[in-house]
């Protein structure tokens, strides 16, 4: 894979020329994980073309397959586990009804309250779909080994964390 864009040390080089004042050392950190984080994105982007869904989409499909496919989920709770306003959860999960992919159902409990389970589409497509993703990921942290990619979650759930 080619780089992308200026060499992150010539950069700092610059900032360091022009601004010895400041230590600009964290714009080189940061440039890193978010061209990381392009890439990735990029990667698995390409690899949903082949099902015409997107990560909202995706992230929706795979987070019901998840949770099992006896255990439907309430669109709060799927909103809440997806870090999603409940609007926003909505209208996944509108596109997705459409497409046949998932079931809405009213709680016999409280009818004001659904449901979400994956429809036999919706199932099928998320199984095919897990199997080409994790290859993809694979596939994109094989330059490093199971130590390196250990360390580096690692690190990102650190900058993670407020």
């Amino acid at each position: 894979m080619k780089k992308q864009g200026a060499d992150l040390s010539q950069i700092l080089g610059q900032w360091k020329r022009e601004r010895p004042d400041i230590d600009p050392s964290c714009m080189v950190v940061c440039g890193a994980v978010w061209r990381a984080g392009k890439r990735l994105n990029a990667g698995v982007s390409e690899n949903l073309k082949q099902y015409d869904l997107d990560f909202a989409a995706m992230d929706v499909l795979l987070t019901l397959r998840r949770n099992g496919c006896n255990n439907p989920m309430k669109p709060s709770q799927m909103a809440q586990d997806m870090m999603l306003s409940t609007a926003a959860m909505t209208a996944r999960l509108d596109r997705l009804e459409a497409r046949g992919l998932l079931i809405r159902e009213n709680l016999k409990t409280d009818r004001r309250s659904v449901a979400i389970s994956l429809s036999d589409e919706g199932r099928h497509l998320a199984d095919k779909m897990v199997v080409t993703h994790v290859a993809t990921e694979q596939k994109m942290l094989e330059k490093l080994n199971e130590a390196d990619q250990k360390t580096l979650l690692l690190l990102l759930e650190k900058l993670a964390v407020d």
